[in-house]
């Protein structure tokens, strides 16, 4: 039942809003066309339930070589 998935993924987040709030922007992202909606809230929570998704992520270093130009 959803209401288990819920109370699983309480586990990680202790505000309720934010649950709700994080769920609402992973289902937009993560669901497919011709999926029921249903369906991905489900997965969505079951991903909360195993993972922090409030967890800061570490940023990923890019180092962009920027290339001059020589007059010809």
């Amino acid at each position: 039942m959803r209401s288990e998935l819920i109370f699983g993924a309480l586990a990680h987040v202790k505000n309720r809003y934010q649950l709700c709030q994080l769920a609402a922007k992973a289902t937009r992202k993560l669901h497919k066309p011709n999926t029921r909606l249903q369906d991905t809230t489900n997965d969505v929570l079951i991903r909360f339930r195993e993972s922090n998704p409030a967890a800061p992520v570490a940023p990923v270093e890019t180092t962009a070589r920027v290339q001059t130009r020589r007059a010809a």
